[in-house]
């Protein structure tokens, strides 16, 4: 059974008697805060902190790690609060136990609310000490090993938390061995029975193996001594929840993936590395393109390694990683390797992983700037978190490490915000591509940046960095309140002049006055909602000027025009499909600003008799881009009859938007298209085009 004394015997190894006593003192303190407190298997509560912190000495942690191990359910378990921590133990420690602790106290909405919340502290805190994350880590693992005591249903859960959030992060921050515990225990929690039958399964499987496994490894072995390569072979096997996921993600059978037998070759040298990949070519055939240099081209975990797939006897696929003894160090431990070396004193070059962490943290605080609630903040890093790397180079020959799928607005974003929110195109390895195109390692990216372009909605559909996604949102959102208070500042102006009022001209008593009576903080904010639709132009103006009706001056000027189809507060309805030269009105939206209807749509009419639902707009002079608008086509069925159509209207330099195809008896079809047209002219020399073509009964615009 473990103890403190065993414990501290354990930490001498490597830590000085004045750090052990520390850490025993904070044993003993949390041993005091726990009394009385136990875990549901019966056992005393301070059996946890001193298995957590028993985990961190076996990765070789610091002695504060260690200290707030110890402590780390204090604040949340007990009546202790940080600065009684801080006073006894130092800031550092404080901080530590505060970033793994549990938000308290807080009711939520729901349970993923919660969740989120507590997540969001402790990435938070993780940005002030990375030493955050190892504690927590290993407190979860401590937790996942003992989970048995537990009800089937907090099983399911804790699991399901485990194998979407922090086995993620554990390879993230290159943490191998803790990730894939953590995946093979959250697994056989969520999924007792499959992971029984396929535990039996891999057990059958091994025994038959063993002769092969041993051919292999010994072929090998011997190529290593015959070209003097002095390396340890050893035949890898895969976890149980990564057999399940290639069976589930591939669709291959158990037999399928277990045909492929892996072994690793640890070496003195990254020199050596490549002479024992040419040993191993030379005596096994390589699999074209199978062969991945992660020596040269490092993971973003700071993961390191050469690996191949070669076709052995039989045609058996081999998969080999050649590495050295501190890149199969750092694989295991990863970020948790850099306080093992910085103990020794031993620093160099060993904190790529470290860096990589930090720059990973950066990234988490880019996100939770450009995010609006907790839960959308851990949805971004779980994209964020599961992965696999492309790496593309800049124009100055710089890589860039992208999620593979990546596109060139994620590049752009990760090069930096405002190259993101500027880009208009890209060009790939010097050749013209599309903005949604999934890069590919080795590819040369080069973005072109416009002043006065913007983020394009759209790219949320293929943008698959969290960066990207969190920074698109972020400049919508400003710019939609930017739009909203300018519609809504003209749409009060126009009430107000109604009523020859001024809006310039109020007094501060008026507008406190209108403030204090629409509960409104500033007339920014009262003018957000005008132009939201949360409350009318016109109640303010009857605010302003009690007993009085503002009439609608049909023969006025508008002052609401529309210069384009981009707009985030002027969208057009998908009823009539205005374009320009459309005769319009503009109905009022809660939450949505103006939606634009032909003035002869039929669902404007049960608008017409509500006072202050209707406004004036027009088109303006300068208008540009394209609306999509729809024609109705009565065609005689025969063969081709759609191709022919299609390329009619692209001869005017017409995109086609939509099919739609109805049968209305044996010889005749209505087929109705949704083109992209720049006004009524351009409409009616696409109808005209089509209303030529011989098999064409009738040409329309489509109507509600």
């Amino acid at each position: 059974m473990l103890t403190i004394d065993s414990l501290s015997h354990r930490l001498s190894s490597y830590l000085e008697p004045v750090q052990v006593n520390c850490v025993k003192r904070a044993y003993y303190y949390a041993e005091q805060a726990h009394t009385g407190q136990f875990r549901r298997s019966g056992e005393p509560y301070i059996t946890h902190p001193l298995a957590v912190a028993n985990i961190l000495a076996s990765i070789h942690m610091d002695h504060q790690s260690l200290m707030a191990a110890m402590l780390h359910d204090v604040i949340e378990d007990t009546g202790i609060g940080k600065s009684a921590i801080s006073h006894q133990f130092g800031d550092q420690v404080a901080e530590i136990v505060d970033g793994v602790s549990k938000l308290a106290k807080i009711d939520y909405e729901s349970q993923a609310e919660k969740q989120a919340k507590n997540f969001q502290k402790m990435a938070m805190a993780m940005a002030r000490d990375l030493r955050v994350i190892v504690v927590k880590l290993s407190d979860r693992l401590h937790n996942m090993r003992t989970l048995g005591a537990l009800p089937p249903e907090k099983k399911r859960r804790i699991a399901k938390e485990t194998l979407e959030i922090y086995a993620p992060i554990a390879h993230r921050l290159g943490m191998n061995d803790w990730r894939i515990e953590f995946e093979d225990r959250g697994f056989a929690a969520m999924h007792p029975l499959r992971a029984t039958r396929l535990h039996a399964s891999l057990q059958q499987v091994r025994g038959n193996r063993k002769a092969i496994v041993e051919k292999i490894q010994s072929s090998i072995e011997m190529r290593l001594q015959r070209e003097t390569i002095e390396g340890l072979v050893i035949g890898r096997e895969k976890h149980l929840y990564s057999i399940y996921n290639k069976m589930r993600g591939k669709h291959k059978s158990f037999e399928e993936i277990m045909d492929v037998y892996a072994f690793r070759i640890i070496v003195e040298n990254i020199d050596t590395c490549y002479r024992a990949l040419g040993a191993i070519h030379n005596l096994y055939k390589p699999k074209p393109n199978e062969f991945k240099d992660y020596i040269a081209i490092p993971k973003e975990n700071g993961y390191q390694s050469l690996h191949t797939v070669v076709v052995g006897t039989q045609g058996v696929p081999i998969e080999v990683q050649i590495r050295t003894k501190e890149m199969d160090e750092l694989a295991s431990r990863g970020i948790a390797a850099h306080w093992l070396y910085k103990s020794n004193g031993d620093e160099e070059s060993k904190n790529g992983s470290y860096d990589r962490a930090n720059r990973w943290i950066k990234r988490l605080l880019e996100i939770q700037q450009h995010t609006n609630s907790s839960v959308e903040f851990v949805e971004n890093v779980k994209i964020d978190l599961f992965r696999d790397e492309v790496y593309v180079f800049t124009p100055k020959g710089e890589i860039i490490e992208l999620p593979a799928g990546a596109t060139a607005v994620d590049f752009a974003y990760a090069v930096h915000t405002q190259v993101g929110n500027s880009c208009v195109a890209c060009r790939v390895n010097d050749r013209p591509a599309p903005l949604s195109q999934a890069l590919e390692s080795g590819q040369k990216i080069k973005i072109i940046t416009s002043s006065g372009s913007q983020p394009n909605p759209n790219w949320l559909n293929f943008v698959i960095t969290a960066k990207a996604r969190a920074a698109i949102r972020h400049y919508l959102k400003n710019q939609r309140h930017t739009e909203s208070v300018e519609l809504g500042k003209r749409m009060l102006q126009r009430a107000l002049s109604n009523q020859e009022l001024q809006l310039d001209k109020l007094s501060d008593a008026q507008i406190q006055n209108v403030l204090d009576t629409t509960s409104r903080e500033s007339m920014e904010k009262l003018f957000e909602d005008i132009g939201l639709g949360q409350i009318t132009a016109m109640a303010i103006t009857n605010i302003l000027s009690p007993g009085s009706e503002a009439e609608t001056n049909r023969n006025s000027h508008a002052p609401i025009s529309i210069e384009s189809p981009d707009g985030l507060l002027i969208s057009f309805a998908r009823c009539c499909r205005p374009i320009p030269g459309d005769p319009v009105l503009a109905h009022l939206s809660t939450g949505k600003g103006v939606v634009v209807h032909r003035e002869t749509c039929k669902n404007i009419n049960d608008l017409r008799n509500k006072r202050g639902s209707l406004s004036e707009i027009n088109w303006s002079p300068k208008v540009e881009g394209e609306f999509r608008s729809e024609i109705r086509v009565e065609v005689k069925s025969e063969r081709g009859i759609i191709a022919s159509l299609a390329t009619r209207i692209a001869n005017t330099k017409t995109s086609i938007e939509g099919i739609q195809v109805d049968e209305r008896d044996a010889e005749h079809s209505v087929i109705t298209l949704t083109v992209a047209v720049t006004n009524r002219v351009h409409l009616a020399n696409v109808m005209r085009s089509i209303r030529n073509m011989r098999s064409v009964a009738s040409v329309s615009r489509a109507k509600t």
